[in-house]
């Protein structure tokens, strides 16, 4: 079978591969459903030096499935130009950092998401990676009576109780930040050990956003949370991508956790985020 790029897989992690030689913008079907199956294989793929217009990002991700949300801007940059500095009653910089913490994104809506096609405008001059972590490698990488133990049990995602237990609370009145995730519905509850609807493989669901462990008191639960993300969360399950302008990637929100790293907020950091939405049968929550 005839290739249609180059992949070339992380060379320390469990996961992740770069792929190069083609255009994003432009795949045909069959490099796109070459480009799916590498994307289940390596859950995060990266695409240096494409520089999407936002459509074209959007109708890339788009490919995936349904979005949750086609784009937004990740960043310190207001819309007038100005820098959102290192403040403490700023709601969009209390999310910039919360999301320094490990996380699947929408645990904590009723249908988690698939996946995220990430893209990079500006970067600051040093830090400011995005780090992503193997859930598939943690669940195997695990002692056979821990394994026996999370299989059993589940835990409730919010992202109220994240931002919460980061000191990053919100403000309820003229927030800046649209809110999204800080709802008043029920709490979401995940099994620890999610089986991917599309590989079979079983990986470890943890992460901030993860909480009170029906049957156990909330603190027995924090330490087993905290504990099981530690161990996760370690080479050669991690990966942190130093980026350039138009990199892009699209990882795998089912099997991989991911963070981003602090930059100086005195210098501009512009994302687009585009969210690919959950299958509604496999990726909603059990209650």
């Amino acid at each position: 079978m005839p290739h249609h790029f180059d992949l070339e897989p992380l060379p320390d992690a469990t996961f992740g591969a770069v792929a190069t030689n083609l255009k994003l913008a432009s795949l045909d079907e069959a490099a796109f459903r070459e480009l799916y199956g590498a994307w289940l294989e390596y859950a995060l793929l990266i695409f240096p030096g494409q520089f999407l217009t936002r459509q074209e990002q959007i109708a890339f991700a788009r490919r995936f499935g349904n979005l949750e949300f086609e784009i937004i801007a990740i960043s310190n940059v207001k819309s007038d130009g100005t820098l959102r500095r290192d403040q403490d009653n700023d709601d969009v910089v209390k999310i910039l950092k919360g999301n320094m913490g490990w996380h699947a994104d929408s645990t904590y809506m009723p249908i988690q998401a698939k996946g995220a096609v990430f893209s990079a405008e500006v970067v600051p001059s040093a830090r400011g990676e995005t780090g992503w972590a193997d859930m598939r490698a943690a669940y195997d990488a695990l002692d056979e009576a821990t394994r026996a133990r999370v299989e059993q049990l589940s835990a409730h995602h919010s992202l109220q109780y994240s931002q919460a237990k980061a000191g990053f609370q919100h403000k309820k009145e003229k927030s800046e930040y649209s809110g999204y995730g800080l709802h008043d519905g029920p709490v979401p509850l995940r099994p620890l050990v999610k089986i991917h609807p599309e590989t079979g493989r079983k990986s470890l669901l943890i992460g901030r956003h993860a909480h009170n462990i029906p049957g156990m008191d909330p603190a027995e639960s924090e330490q087993l949370l905290d504990g099981l993300a530690e161990f996760a969360c370690q080479p050669p399950r991690v990966y942190h991508h130093k980026w350039k302008p138009g990199d892009v990637v699209i990882w795998d929100n089912r099997c991989l956790l991911h963070r981003a790293m602090p930059w100086d907020m005195n210098e501009p950091r512009v994302m687009w985020h585009s969210r690919i939405a959950g299958d509604p049968v496999s990726e909603a929550a059990l209650n």
